[in-house]
């Protein structure tokens, strides 16, 4: 990832963090939920690897093309299970931006960690910018939308209480509004890597 390395750490602190909480939630009850759980976790460990600044390690440079594999096969993965619920086209779109960010970021003819010397594989350094706007506008809305759904109010529809309760017996990997601020960390974290291309 290009910019300062204290950036760097501290988005793949984030993004580790949360592929562990999304591992927490595998436990979950139902075959949906831990599917879900396990793509999202996928992503978070895979933005945290690909967000280690490039002066601590410099991924070799097969490993770009072990992550756009990676996420080329998770990407078919959430196209297929598409068919059941809609929140895997998020899976979808983010998959694909991050096969689009490891060819990016692959060392083409001579470039580097990120096109650092301005010799990437895609068109320009930066990857080819209208898909890169398109997929920062994607990003933009998802987390302006997801942000807006953690806004609390004072009780259910069904006036059960508290939003925030948690229900009896239930743990940290059951609370619905932990997920969706992992998925709102993730859809900041894609954005501000998006933006470093």
């Amino acid at each position: 990832m290009h910019g300062p390395a204290m950036s760097g750490w501290l988005l793949m602190a984030l993004c580790a963090t949360t592929g562990a909480y999304c591992l927490l939630r595998t436990r979950s009850e139902t075959a949906e939920e831990r599917r879900t759980a396990r793509a999202e976790a996928l992503m978070g460990f895979g933005m945290a690897a690909m967000a280690m600044p490039a002066a601590v390690m410099t991924p070799p440079g097969w490993g770009w093309a072990v992550y756009a594999v990676l996420f080329g096969a998770a990407a078919l993965r959430a196209l297929w299970f598409s068919r059941r619920s809609g929140h895997h086209l998020h899976h979808l779109v983010g998959s694909s931006a991050m096969v689009y960010m490891a060819l990016t970021m692959a060392p083409g003819d001579g470039g580097g960690h990120g096109g650092h010397t301005g010799h990437g594989s895609m068109e320009t350094a930066g990857g080819i910018p209208l898909l890169t706007g398109l997929l920062l506008a994607y990003y933009a809305v998802y987390v302006l939308r997801s942000g807006a759904r953690l806004i609390p109010v004072a009780a259910t529809a069904g006036g059960d209480g508290p939003v925030g309760e948690v229900p009896v017996g239930g743990g940290w990997g059951t609370r619905p509004e932990l997920a969706l601020a992992c998925r709102l960390t993730m859809g900041i974290a894609m954005l501000a890597m998006l933006l470093t291309l």
